[in-house]
């Protein structure tokens, strides 16, 4: 038989007004803790809802609301006119509890602990020459604060509407003139897809590209967030020396010469700086072209320069259409604006936007 909660002995609940969380809600989740924690044992009748909004001081739609979700769940049972009682059953009984807490621990797969190994410390404190942080106090936002409101004020309905996966395609447009003129780039802005870093754009390369298991050219030393783009992807990494001209490929073939993917960054090597010769980049074209292989050229910081001009992007030199480039605009800008592109070759543009569309829709409106 129910055990019968006595009017003396009300429910230890305390809802507080000033919390920002709705009172129905306080009012669920303290009631079910009650009855998971076993405090609130299987059959105990619970006090009616004009009794218990009585005590509480709140509207009876208030008790209301916060049974109704509990029933929905299963922690309540009853019918109208017998009373509300706690679910009664072995899901709450304190043998259960007792077994989930010991066995019953949920852990990640394999790969996901192999992934998490791979993944960067993270520090909240930012000191002097810390890579990859840009000059914050230099940044322009009186005139970043300016545009935005321009842009914002009047957005238009297309620039709320679904996206395309592609991305933005005003975005698109002046992202491919800059590259034209900054990195001769060659392209369309169709060719243009917006990603959200270059790691996204290194994972997106490697699902419309490659296979699992495939295997894949690292620069080493190297960005360590490559090689967990392209782990993440299934693809195995093959560390390649970096010497004064860059990634040798003749070594890459000697030590995978099975590879489908070389991961560069030739116009300014992660961490060494290096600029990769313009002999080393005709032959990884040309390996590229041997193998049935493909380059993603990583455009790393080829922003900035010490002195003289950039060599040209290794996009600018392809005609095969085995290199696919990638950038963003986290040095230039600041790291938490999140925003990355691809330039795919134009034969591949649609294969692109397709697996884009089926693992992410669409990127957002900036990224």
């Amino acid at each position: 038989m129910p055990t019968h909660l006595r009017d003396t002995a009300p429910l230890p609940l305390a809802l507080e007004r000033s919390t920002g969380v709705s009172l129905s809600t306080q009012l669920y989740e303290q009631v079910r803790d009650l009855i998971l924690s076993g405090r609130l044992a299987q059959g105990v009748r619970l006090p009616a809802t004009r009794t218990l909004a009585g005590e509480l001081g709140v509207s009876r739609n208030t008790v209301v609301a916060a049974f109704d979700q509990l029933f929905a769940e299963g922690f309540l049972d009853g019918k109208v006119g017998s009373g509300t009682y706690v679910t009664t059953g072995a899901l709450f009984s304190p043998e259960r509890r007792e077994q989930q807490s010991l066995t019953d621990r949920p852990g990640p797969s394999a790969r996901g602990r192999s992934l998490a190994a791979l993944a960067p410390p993270r520090s909240r404190h930012h000191r002097a020459f810390a890579v990859g942080v840009s000059a914050v106090d230099q940044f322009p936002f009186a005139l970043w604060s300016r545009l935005l409101g321009q842009t914002w004020r009047a957005p238009g309905g297309d620039t709320m509407a679904l996206g395309v996966p592609g991305g933005y395609q005003p975005l698109r447009e002046a992202i491919a003139r800059y590259l034209a003129v900054a990195r001769a780039v060659v392209c369309t802005p169709e060719q243009v897809i917006i990603t959200s870093g270059v790691q996204q754009a290194i994972a997106l390369t490697c699902q419309a590209l490659l296979d699992p298991g495939d295997r894949a050219w690292v620069e080493d030393p190297g960005y360590p967030g490559v090689t967990g783009a392209l782990a993440g992807a299934g693809v195995s990494t093959v560390q390649v020396p970096v010497d004064d001209e860059g990634l040798c490929p003749v070594q890459g073939e000697a030590l995978a010469p099975d590879a489908r993917l070389a991961c560069i960054a030739p116009s300014h090597h992660y961490p060494l700086g290096t600029v990769m010769s313009l002999t080393r980049r005709h032959a990884l074209i040309d390996w590229a072209q041997r193998a049935d292989g493909w380059i993603l050229e990583d455009d790393y910081d080829s922003e900035f320069r010490y002195r003289g001009r950039p060599l040209a992007s290794l996009q600018g030199l392809d005609r095969s259409g085995r290199v696919i480039y990638a950038g963003s605009f986290s040095k230039v800008m600041f790291p938490s604006l999140r925003l990355g592109y691809l330039v795919v070759p134009d034969h591949l543009v649609e294969i692109f936007l397709r697996v884009r569309a089926a693992l992410d829709d669409h990127a957002s409106l900036a990224a």
